[in-house]
């Protein structure tokens, strides 16, 4: 189980990436510098109050925090080049490492692809030995990815997921039950566009707690579903030669 010492380095890192100092967390906390500096001191006390607040100003709950202590100690944020090369290489393998990622068993991914279970249990093998699960008995596996694994932004996947899968995944009309596309145009401040997109990792994080919960659901009461959030600061390209 985590410690408070463990939970309050966490947070650290996280004001660090959010580019929070602590004289910024001072203000919104109405606190002196010199007092949060001793609630992040070693030993230092930090009251549930305080904690509450302090992921209002990350603009997280205390829910995300928890997924990424629950991370195992040395748990993947993100793959090598050829860690990533090397899945991308086989269709079955990158098939076989997304369904590790949505935790489906071997039974379940035999039973909806035209994959047998010798070449299952090998695949999974492979997968273990490129260091992104953990395999053990009976074909059961662990993933060593942390919860907030992502693939590289400009990496081989992402590239694959950009050439191959975009465009057949937005050839569809989006108009069957629980289906959704919107495009939304606007001009924001930055912080309120790093706030947005915090909000956005929190669907995803919510999107894939519920798709654990279901699991347990009789086949029948389940279909698939994909959900991509994007936002970036874009001018469709047929319209800069447009722009002044």
């Amino acid at each position: 189980m985590a410690s408070t010492q463990t939970l309050i380095e966490l947070i650290k890192t996280e004001l660090k990436t959010a580019g929070i100092s602590y004289a910024d967390l001072a203000r919104q906390l109405d606190l002196s510098e010199s007092s949060v500096k001793r609630m992040f001191a070693s030993g230092g006390e930090m009251p549930l109050s305080r904690l509450d607040e302090i992921c209002r100003a990350l603009h997280c709950d205390f829910a995300d925090l928890a997924a990424r202590l629950a991370s195992p100690p040395g748990a993947l944020h993100e793959l090598t080049l050829e860690q990533e090369r090397a899945v991308v290489a086989e269709p079955k393998l990158l098939l076989l490492a997304i369904c590790c990622l949505s935790q489906w068993s071997l039974e379940q991914i035999v039973a909806a692809y035209r994959v047998t279970e010798a070449e299952g249990i090998a695949l999974l093998a492979r997968l273990d030995r490129l260091g992104i699960i953990e395999l053990r008995p009976g074909n059961r596996y662990k993933l060593q990815l942390s919860k907030t694994f992502r693939w590289r932004p400009q990496g081989p996947v992402m590239n694959f997921f950009r050439e191959d899968v975009v465009p057949d995944y937005f050839a569809d009309g989006f108009d069957g039950d629980g289906e959704l596309l919107m495009l939304v145009h606007g001009q924001l401040g930055r912080p309120m566009a790093r706030e947005l997109v915090e909000k956005l990792r929190r669907v995803a994080e919510d999107f894939a707690r519920q798709h654990l919960h279901d699991q347990k659901l009789p086949e029948d009461e389940k279909d698939g579903y994909t959900l991509v959030l994007a936002m970036r600061s874009w001018l469709f390209e047929r319209f800069r030669h447009l722009q002044r």
